[in-house]
C-alpha cells in the first residue's frame, strides 16, 4: 500500500512564486522610496532651500541608526526570535511611518507649521569632530525633519532586506532558490530605474511640487505593507503544514575577535565599503550631475541614467552563472573596479569637456557592467574566506562596515560640491569634476585591494578563482 505524502503549499510552483512576488513587491517599493528624492536635487534647492550640504546630510541619514545604534544587528535578533511573518510586517510598518514623516517634511503643509518652528530650534549641533549625526546648525528645518523620517525608514528597509532573504529560503529550499533570489534582486534594482523616470515626471505636473513623488511613494509603501500581510497569511498556512524556517547562526560578540583578526576578512570588508561608497552615494547625485554637464532637465537626465539599473539587473544573473561554472571571482572584482574607475573618470574629465550624450551613455553602461561584476563575485566569495561557523557574524560585520561608507560619503560629496563651487547658487551650474574624482579614487583603492586579495588567494589557496560548482 503506497504511503500518501501530503503536499505543502510551497510544493506548488504557483504558490511559492506568488509568495516571491509578494516579498519582492514590498522590496521594490522600498527601493523606490529610497531614491525618490535623488532626481529632485534641483527642486529641493529652489523650493525648499536645501544646498548640497543639506542634501548630502539627508541622503546619508538613512543608515545612521544602522551604523551608530547597531540597528542592523537588532533586526537580525528580532528576525531570529520572532520569525519571518512578524518581522516582515514590522519592517513594512517602520518603513511606512518613516516615509510619512519624510513626506510631511517636504510638503507644503510643513511650511509655516509649528513643526517647522520646532525643527528650526532643534538639533542645531555644531560642526565639531564629535558631531557624527546628520544634523548641523543652519540645516533647513525641512531637511532635518526629512532626515529623521529617512533614518527611521532606513531601519525598516534594512530589516525588510534580511527578512525577505529568509522568506525566500523558507519557500524555495530544495527548489529554484538561486533563481528566486536573482529575480528578487533584479526586481529591486528595477525600482531605481522607475525612480529616475517617474519622480521627475510626477514633480513636474503643474503646479510643480517636490512632495508629489514622495506622496506616491508613500502609497506604494502602503501597498508593500499589505503585500507583507498577505505573505504572512500564506506563510502561516505553510507553517501549519509542518514547514520549518531555516535560520542563520545568530550574531555573537565572541565571534568578533576571530573575524577581526583575519587579514583576508579586512580586505573583503574594505573592498566592499570602498566599492559600494562609489555606487550608491553616486546614485544620489547622478541626475543633478548629468543636468549640470548636459544642460538637461531632470526628466532627460533620468532617461540617460535609466540604462544603469536595468543593465545591471539584466547582466547579473549571467555573470553569476559564469562565476558558478567557471570561477575567476578575484579577477571579476578587479575588472569591476577598473570599469568603475573609467566611468567616474569619464564623468569627471570627458563629459564636462565634450558635453556628449554618447559619453554619458557609454559611462553609464560601464558602471552597469561593473555593478554586475562586483556583487556577483563579492558575496559568493565570502564563504570561501571565512569559517562556516562564523559566516552569519561575518556578513553582519561586513554590512555594518558597508553602512559606514553609505552614511559618510553622501555627506562628504555634498560638502565637496559646496567647497569646489564657491559662490554658485544655481543648482544647474555645479562643477562635478572634483566629486567625480573622489568617486574614482575610491575605485582605485578598491582595485588595489582586489589585487592584494588575488595575491593572498594565490598564496593561501582560498579558491576565489575556482568555480562554485565542483
Amino acid at each position: 500500500m503506497k504511503e500518501i505524502v501530503q503536499k505543502k503549499l510551497n510544493d506548488s510552483p504557483f504558490m511559492r512564486w506568488t509568495a516571491l512576488v509578494l516579498l519582492a513587491s514590498a522590496m521594490f517599493f522600498g527601493y523606490i522610496f529610497m531614491d525618490i528624492l535623488s532626481p529632485l536635487q534641483e527642486l529641493l534647492q529652489t523650493q525648499r532651500g536645501w544646498d548640497p550640504v543639506a542634501y548630502g546630510h539627508y541622503a546619508g541619514s538613512e543608515t545612521f541608526l544602522n551604523v551608530f545604534v547597531f540597528f542592523l544587528i537588532f533586526a537580525g535578533i528580532i528576525l531570529d526570535k520572532m520569525g519571518v511573518r512578524f518581522t516582515a510586517i514590522l519592517s513594512g510598518s517602520v518603513m511606512l511611518v518613516g516615509a510619512l514623516v519624510n513626506w510631511y517634511a517636504v510638503s507644503n503643509s510643513f511650511i509655516g507649521s509649528e513643526a517647522e518652528v520646532f525643527m528650526n530650534d532643534f538639533l542645531n549641533l555644531p560642526a565639531s569632530w564629535w558631531n557624527v549625526t546628520p544634523f548641523y546648525e543652519g540645516m533647513p528645518a525641512s531637511a532635518k525633519m526629512s532626515a529623521c523620517g529617512f533614518m527611521l525608514f532606513g531601519c525598516g528597509v534594512e530589516m525588510a532586506g534580511i527578512t525577505v532573504s529568509r522568506g525566500i529560503v523558507k519557500w524555495f529550499k530544495g527548489k529554484e532558490m538561486a533563481l528566486a533570489m536573482g529575480v528578487e534582486m533584479a526586481i529591486a534594482r528595477v525600482g531605481v530605474a522607475v525612480v529616475v523616470l517617474g519622480s521627475p515626471f510626477l514633480a513636474s505636473i503643474h503646479p510643480v511640487d517636490v512632495s508629489r513623488p514622495v506622496a506616491v511613494a508613500v502609497l506604494l509603501l502602503l501597498i508593500g505593507l499589505i503585500s507583507f500581510i498577505c505573505y504572512a497569511v500564506m506563510d502561516k498556512k505553510l507553517d501549519a503544514q509542518g514547514a520549518e524556517e531555516e535560520k542563520d547562526d545568530p550574531f555573537r560578540i565572541s565571534d568578533l575577535g576571530k573575524i577581526l583578526s583575519s587579514k583576508v576578512f579586512w580586505l573583503v570588508a574594505l573592498l566592499c565599503v570602498l566599492y559600494y561608497s562609489a555606487i550608491f552615494p553616486f546614485q544620489k547625485y547622478a541626475i543633478n550631475m548629468l543636468q549640470c554637464n548636459l544642460g538637461y532637465t531632470s526628466e532627460q537626465a533620468g532617461l540617460v541614467f535609466f540604462v544603469f539599473p536595468l543593465g545591471a539587473a539584466a547582466i547579473t544573473p549571467f555573470l553569476g552563472n559564469y562565476l558558478d561554472r567557471k570561477g575567476k571571482g578575484a579577477s571579476m572584482l578587479m575588472l569591476g573596479a577598473i570599469l568603475m574607475i573609467l566611468c567616474h573618470l569619464s564623468f569627471a574629465l570627458l563629459l564636462p569637456a565634450t558635453e556628449s550624450v554618447l559619453v554619458a551613455y557609454l559611462s553609464i553602461i560601464l558602471l552597469g557592467i561593473s555593478f554586475s561584476l562586483v556583487p556577483a563575485a563579492l558575496w559568493p566569495s565570502v564563504p570561501k574566506l571565512v569559517d562556516g561557523k562564523l559566516l552569519g557574524s561575518a556578513y553582519a560585520v561586513i554590512f555594518w562596515i558597508q553602512n559606514i561608507g553609505l552614511y559618510a560619503f553622501p555627506m562628504i560629496i555634498g560638502s565637496v560640491i559646496q567647497s569646489s563651487n564657491p559662490g554658485v547658487t544655481n543648482p544647474l551650474e555645479y562643477n562635478y569634476t572634483v566629486p567625480m574624482l573622489v568617486f574614482a579614487s575610491l575605485g582605485v583603492l578598491a582595485l588595489l585591494l582586489g589585487f592584494w586579495l588575488k595575491t593572498e588567494d594565490k598564496k593561501k589557496g582560498y579558491g576565489l578563482e575556482e568555480p562554485n560548482i565542483k
